[in-house]
């Protein structure tokens, strides 16, 4: 698909001509800060990258090298027991003891995704640096540092390449002999570094337990005989050099052109297999790709990598209209975004930089992207850099569908069919539920779906919560409803709904009313404050948990029919739906988050889960529930715009779907606000949720998820659909009053492209991927179409 980026200014920095541009994040200074740095990324390894002049860090991660080893599901055999107990307590209103016996359903912690090494390129230089210039290309997926000194110009370009399963780096001087540089390899974990026939590799092994408050004990970071092993090499090629090492580093001498060859590879072999006894060959596989790689041509390397990755990338085109902003540095345009000026290339480039970051670390099959996607310098990473399934993983894969990336949303349907193998252990010992599977609060490469809390040593608030697998299930129907991928809902996909449906009936109870509700529940992290005081997370009927039901159960009925099959289960899931205890409205006119009008401790907490029939669910629209969209407007007003960075990330999807394009608007303005990288102290001391210098979401810390958040935002805020219908710009902002969008997809198997001036559509076209009919709406308009499988349709509006 040709690209479309509209360049409106145009400046010369560096000899170069630069756009202000919607597809390039620049710089004119390294990275001191991980947050200030540029990132890349095949799916599974991933390069963050300084861009020193004198030295240049590259810190290196594969997706598969985490902590632990395959969880021990049956952890807990008789938690179950304590269920009587705790419902007994909530029976009798004693929610201090339902709170402490709730700890008694808790098993161990989630492990760590691990840092696996560090490649520092020295170079031998003496004099002032001028003309420095740092880009990352996310038209392409190439990141360029170039610099001057003593006449000289120095360029560095580097690439992940998924194709050859291989991160390229190219060196040049403009002088020949002028490049000299040595390379060495490092590493947080037990490892250690050796050359051989001009390769360095650096071997290692992850440390295999994860002790509380997500940390890795020092003492497990030298059990060798246990964990995922890893391995890394580096090999140089050049044309008029010569190649130089020593016992521990590798280099060049007196070249003009280099070409830098990196490898890595773990033994992990899949969730349920030992790392060490039944692990891949790491040695061997890093070695394979080094060797076939090292056998091309930096060029065709290069061909081959853009090729792969512009097919995803280039499916998706967006402009919004022209553009005043000044041609500046990104970390400069954030500044001034900040401060209210208009930059629609920057929200653009925001956009495509969270498909680009999906892109580059959700391509290994039952290892989706984590809380940090795919790039963690730290054996102790902020929350163990694991899978929050409360929200923030499920967050992550938002954009995979609408922004037409499904094929990066299989990675984490993989994840849910791992946690469906652990999940109906964990139904059993810690709910005493036969049937079905369900998983919690976090969860691992290992696919550990048990509550966690250190067995009854952290707060119920966020380690007791069960319905993880009820949310999750919701991306099977999701995946398919945007595909209409038949085969996979029938071989698979069904069945996992089905065992998150299971899991749910089998775990709810009947309230005094006669309504079914859960207990214990609990509102993911969030806490209740009691007419008399009482602080506390663990209740019974939480809204969240039956929201996520209600759209687990629609969801599989639909899936049910839409295979014709279990007629039978159906009808359970159709009459249990219909027993539900319903939505209520509290005294402030919101939707209410606990079972009885009780306001929160914190009023402007981060979580908004009792949302969650809004977005991501779609049984509350401003249409069919216009009583439960108005309480969850109020919801959202009482918690104000002032969050985290996924969160915002959250509000503004939430936004979008009650058709506030305003709203929305301001806080995803919010969420692009300038925080400094962490450490870091300037005169702008921004540090609440945002985006860091390189766009990197700012909880803070650094989170993924809000970069997901946000990108999948704007295509809601475009076009939002269900399996019968499609709404063009539903909560289209007074400040995108002009522009066009190609590629975004909808519900039914149908994609979008469109144009719009003065806020008022022009033309739609629609193509279809396998055949449909849908209903076209924009404001009062409506327009029935039917296509066949390939076929396009293009309506003047």
């Amino acid at each position: 698909m040709k690209k479309l980026y509209i360049v409106f200014a145009i400046s010369i920095f560096c000899g170069k001509s630069i756009a202000q541009s919607t597809h390039k994040l620049w710089y004119k200074q390294p990275a001191d800060y991980f947050e200030e740095t540029l990132v890349l990324g095949n799916g599974k390894m991933g390069a963050t990258v300084f861009g020193g002049v004198n030295s240049d860090k590259i810190y290196l991660n594969d997706i598969t090298l985490w902590s632990g080893e395959p969880v021990n599901a049956n952890m807990n055999p008789e938690a179950y027991k304590n269920i009587p107990a705790i419902r007994e307590a909530l029976k009798n209103e004693n929610y201090q003891l339902a709170e402490e016996l709730n700890k008694k359903l808790q098993g161990k912690n989630a492990e760590s995704y691990a840092p696996l090494g560090t490649l520092e390129i020295n170079n031998f230089h003496t004099g002032k640096t001028s003309n420095y210039y740092r880009e990352l290309d996310i038209s392409n997926a190439v990141s360029k540092v170039s610099y001057e000194i003593d006449g000289v110009k120095y360029t560095r370009e580097y690439f992940v390449s998924a194709p050859d399963q291989i991160m390229v780096i190219k060196l040049t001087s403009s002088q020949k002999g002028a490049l000299n540089f040595d390379i060495h390899s490092s590493s947080l974990l037990t490892s250690s570094s050796e050359l051989k026939d001009n390769v360095l590799a650096l071997n290692g092994v992850a440390p295999i337990h994860e002790n509380e408050q997500y940390t890795v004990s020092l003492a497990f970071l030298s059990n060798k005989e246990r964990g995922t092993r890893f391995t890394s090499l580096v090999k140089i090629k050049s044309t008029d050099g010569t190649i130089v090492n020593s016992d521990k580093s590798l280099g060049i001498k007196n070249a003009s052109e280099a070409v830098i060859y990196v490898s890595v590879s773990t033994s992990f072999n899949g969730f349920d297999k030992n790392p060490n006894t039944e692990g891949l060959d790491n040695k061997a596989i890093a070695s394979d790709h080094l060797n076939k790689a090292f056998g091309k041509t930096f060029d065709k390397l290069k061909q081959s990598h853009i090729a792969d990755y512009q097919k995803f990338h280039n499916r998706v085109s967006l402009d919004l209209g022209k553009t005043t902003a000044p041609d500046l540095p990104t970390d400069e345009r954030l500044l001034r975004y900040a401060d209210g000026k208009e930059d629609k290339n920057l929200e653009i480039l925001y956009f495509q930089y969270g498909r680009y970051l999906l892109i580059s670390s959700s391509r290994t099959l039952g290892v989706p992207a984590n809380l940090q996607g795919l790039w963690n310098p730290y054996v102790n990473p902020p929350w163990s850099c694991d899978y929050t399934l409360n929200i923030n993983a499920q967050e992550n894969y938002w954009l995979a569908e609408n922004t037409n990336l499904s094929e990066m949303h299989l990675p984490l349907l993989g994840l849910i069919k791992n946690l469906s193998v652990t999940g109906k252990v964990t139904a059993k010992t810690f709910y005493g539920v036969d049937k079905g599977w369900t998983a919690a609060h976090n969860s691992d490469i290992w696919a550990m779906s048990n509550p966690v809390g250190q067995f009854g040593k952290e707060d119920p608030m966020w380690a007791c919560w069960p319905l993880a697998g009820a949310w999750l299930s919701t991306h099977i129907w999701e995946h398919y409803v945007f595909t209409h991928y038949k085969n996979y809902l029938k071989n698979e996909g069904y069945s996992l709904m089905k065992g998150a449906a299971e899991f749910c009936l089998g775990w709810m109870v009947t309230d005094k009313n006669g309504n079914l509700i859960t207990s214990p529940s609990t509102s993911p992290e969030n806490q209740y404050l009691t007419p008399d005081g009482f602080i506390g997370a663990t209740l019974y009927g939480g809204t969240a948990d039956l929201a996520m039901i209600r759209e687990c159960f629609d969801k599989t009925i639909k899936a049910s029919k839409v295979l014709d099959i279990d007629a039978d289960f159906r009808g359970k899931l159709e009459e249990a739906l219909g027993k539900l205890h319903p939505y209520q409205i509290g005294k402030k006119g919101n939707l209410q988050e606990w079972y009885f009008d009780w306001d929160d401790k914190d009023p402007r907490h981060r979580h908004q889960s009792q949302l969650f029939g809004l977005f991501p669910g779609d049984h509350i629209t401003p249409l069919k529930t216009p009583d439960l969209a108005e309480a969850s407007r109020k919801t959202l007003e009482i918690k104000g715009d002032e969050t985290t960075g996924w969160s915002k990330g959250w509000r503004i999807n939430l936004w979008a779907r009650l058709w506030d394009g305003n709203r929305a608007y301001k806080m995803f303005r919010e969420l692009l606000r300038y925080v400094d990288p962490d450490g870091k102290k300037t005169e702008h001391p921004r540090r609440g949720g945002g985006t860091y210098p390189n766009l990197f979401d700012a909880h803070p810390p650094f989170q993924i998820d809000g970069n997901f958040g946000g990108a999948a935002a704007v295509a809601e805020m475009l076009v939002q659909s269900n399996e019968n219908e499609i709404r063009l710009l539903p909560a289209l902002p007074d400040a995108w009053e002009s522009g066009s969008v190609k590629g975004i997809c909808a519900r039914g198997g149908f994609e979008i492209s469109m144009e719009w001036n003065n806020k008022i559509l022009q033309k739609v076209t629609v193509s279809s991927k396998n055949g449909g009919k849908t209903t076209l709406i924009c404001g009062s308009k409506k327009q029935n179409i039917t296509l066949i499988k390939g076929q396009k349709s293009e309506i003047v509006w």
